[in-house]
């Protein structure tokens, strides 16, 4: 067992682009359960723009093209889901759960011909001087643009739900619907507004995976991601910063086993392996306590009473 081989710096630069499909895939799905719509088809979402980015980026040799068409992928299978919950009426978790089980499906066809493939590489943000500061540089200035994008789409969807209109309207369709609906809000239209956008918040989730955390393609390679996703929702009680912190820390625990099985840590692997999950369920028990933060019309289906 050698601890000295584990550096602190790369681990922490590592730990933050393991959080980052985690946290593009949550708060997508943050934003979809505030306007009182339960997704359950984030893990489906992921797969299939996973292999969409992946397709687009091989093709194209272009790795921002490949996360554009990861967007569109996650957003177009999301549609499935607002046709079953939206126009049809159709029970919103089973809808989520014929959603992953589709995309996973979906994805292990599309990607038949990419096995073995590698993508073409994303280049980093290198901050002049910034990036050259011992270990803050590449922690914080050497990292590719869509995890500094994930960064910034917390503090805009934080900012959006807290002190925009948009945002007010949003909370009011996910609170009462019916109240909503009274007072002429579009009730359907924004709930279809915020499922696309979290499909394809969860598209680009999974582009990440597959263009640069493991830059291959590999079947199921989400690998229950997206479940994490959504149980990080729940444990940061709907609030953007608590799920770039639930991110940070499900990819740090995620980081540290990897390293610790380097090392040789006398611990069995499964034990290892297990430990994201273990961490990451514990923390959910503790924090779920604060249910008063969840949207009251969660899961319900709305019917427009004329």
């Amino acid at each position: 067992m050698d601890l000295t081989a584990i550096n602190p710096v790369l681990l922490i630069a590592s730990l933050m682009v393991a959080a980052t499909p985690i946290l593009l895939a949550a708060v997508g799905e943050l934003v979809v359960e505030k306007a009182g719509v339960l997704n359950l088809g984030v893990e489906g979402m992921m797969i299939t723009g996973a292999i969409c980015g992946f397709s687009i980026a091989v093709e194209t040799g272009s790795p921002l093209l490949g996360f554009v068409a990861a967007a569109v992928g996650g957003a177009v299978l999301s549609l499935l889901f607002v046709l079953l919950t939206q126009v049809a009426l159709a029970n919103q978790v089973a809808s989520g759960l014929a959603l992953t089980l589709f995309g996973l499906g979906l994805s292990a066809l599309m990607g038949q011909g990419y096995v073995g493939i590698k993508p073409p590489p994303m280049s980093r943000l290198d901050i002049p001087v910034l990036s050259d500061l011992p270990a803050v540089g590449p922690i914080l200035f050497s990292h590719d643009i869509v995890l500094y994008f994930g960064i910034a789409l917390v503090a805009a969807v934080w900012w959006m739900l807290k002190y925009s209109r948009v945002g007010l309207v949003l909370r009011a369709v996910g609170e009462n619907h019916d109240a909503a609906h009274a007072l002429g809000y579009k009730v359907i239209r924004i709930r279809i507004a915020a499922i696309l956008f979290g499909g394809a918040c969860a598209g680009l989730g999974g582009a990440y995976i597959s263009l640069i955390r493991v830059p291959q393609w590999t079947e199921g390679m989400t690998a229950g991601v997206g479940w994490i996703a959504l149980a990080l929702v729940v444990f940061a009680s709907w609030k953007p910063w608590r799920v770039l912190l639930g991110a940070y820390l499900f990819g740090g625990i995620t980081v540290l086993q990897l390293n610790l099985q380097a090392a040789g840590v006398a611990i069995p692997v499964e034990y290892l392996a297990m430990s994201p999950y273990l961490v990451t369920i514990l923390v959910l028990v503790i924090l779920s306590a604060d249910k008063s933060s969840a949207p009251a019309s969660l899961g319900r289906i709305f019917h427009a009473s004329h």
